[in-house]
């Protein structure tokens, strides 16, 4: 008997790859319940699927793939004591949050006459995405803060500024962190009120990571009281619910797409086969690639002209523009988002 997979269909790249091995269900996310993985031997899901006791607790599920760099929405514990094996999908959309976050930063810097050269930019997080951030970054001439103290713990080399540096020599400042509430390093709520009131350079404050890491109540405070300048929202703390004051007053709001280009979707895919494919035993798929990219042209920009050729290839006000004017389709807007090539350097 075939094993059987239930994938969130969504997820692109995926359909007719597993077919030959396994029987496969394509549900959306909002339909993978309980009652439809109780057979299931794989699951392959976005953030929208929450792997709790609720849904796994009667299931067959020994494995669980997420096309995401995050993996909040699993019980990890539940998992090790019932045997179940997951796995993420770090750095797969890293190029496309690179993207976001340097599209959010040219339409800031063009809105207030500013040069990159002269602006520091502080990066709480510098795993796959901060990584991406800084190179990118520097390459444009700007200065560079590093706050990321679990990977200063694991790397000597790293060093990692104390938060309220990032807080006092930051005219930007971008949160890429998992969101955690446990251990030594909780990031919930990372920026609350003490750090707001801290700031000195009344920067632009961006948050494309999860919900929840940025206290919006505490933010829409500092950009009332002049301590923050701006202020750019991917995640949100009650997805799809959104706060409709900072919807307004937002210098960008998006629907949690800061990672959705179509490089880091095939990406994501990718991992999630190959995963699937070592845990099922499927040789032939082990070292999976997609394809499908390879038909799309890359887009290809030159620094000299940064600004508007960032903007020209990822136009981010205009998904803006749509979550302002409909926020009550935040899922739809998700589902039905146009993917979007990441930029090469000529």
């Amino acid at each position: 008997m075939k094993p059987l997979i239930v994938a969130d269909n969504a997820i692109p790249y995926l359909k007719g790859v597993f077919e030959p091995w396994a029987d496969v269900r394509y549900l959306p996310a909002a339909a993978i319940t309980a009652q439809e993985v109780k057979e299931a031997d794989v699951l392959i899901i976005r953030t929208r699927t929450r792997c709790n006791e609720r849904l796994l607790a009667d299931s067959k599920v020994g494995f669980i793939a997420t096309a995401t760099i995050g993996f909040d929405h699993i019980d990890t514990s539940f998992c090790q004591q019932h045997n179940i094996i997951w796995r993420n999908s770090p750095g797969c959309n890293a190029g496309g949050v690179q993207q976001y976050i340097m599209s959010a930063i040219a339409t800031y810097t063009k809105k207030y006459q500013l040069q990159l050269n002269q602006l520091t930019l502080g990066i709480v997080g510098v795993g796959h995405v901060g990584k991406r951030v800084e190179a990118m970054a520097k390459l444009l001439g700007m200065r560079v803060l590093l706050n990321d103290p679990p990977r200063a713990e694991e790397e000597t080399a790293f060093c990692s500024i104390p938060l309220s540096a990032i807080a006092a020599e930051s005219d930007v400042i971008t949160f890429h962190t998992p969101l955690t509430t446990d251990g030594l390093f909780p990031t919930k709520y990372l920026a609350d009120e003490t750090f707001f009131s801290s700031l000195a350079c009344c920067p632009l404050v961006i948050n494309a990571a999860r919900g929840g890491i940025v206290d919006e109540q505490a933010l829409l405070q500092a950009y009332d009281n002049g301590k923050v300048s701006d202020f750019v929202l991917d995640c949100w703390e009650n997805e799809p619910h959104l706060n409709a004051e900072a919807l307004e007053k937002a210098l960008l709001a998006t629907p949690h797409i800061a990672g959705y280009s179509a490089d880091g979707k095939a990406n994501a895919t990718q991992q999630c086969v190959r995963n699937v494919a070592e845990y099922l035993g499927i040789e032939s798929l082990k070292d999976y690639r997609v394809t499908a990219l390879e038909q799309l042209s890359p887009v290809t920009i030159c620094p000299d002209d940064y600004l508007n050729q960032q903007l020209a290839a990822y136009p981010i006000s205009k998904d803006s523009d749509v979550l302002k004017l409909s926020p009550d389709t935040f899922e739809q807007q998700r589902t039905d988002y146009t993917l979007r090539r990441e930029i090469e350097f000529v």
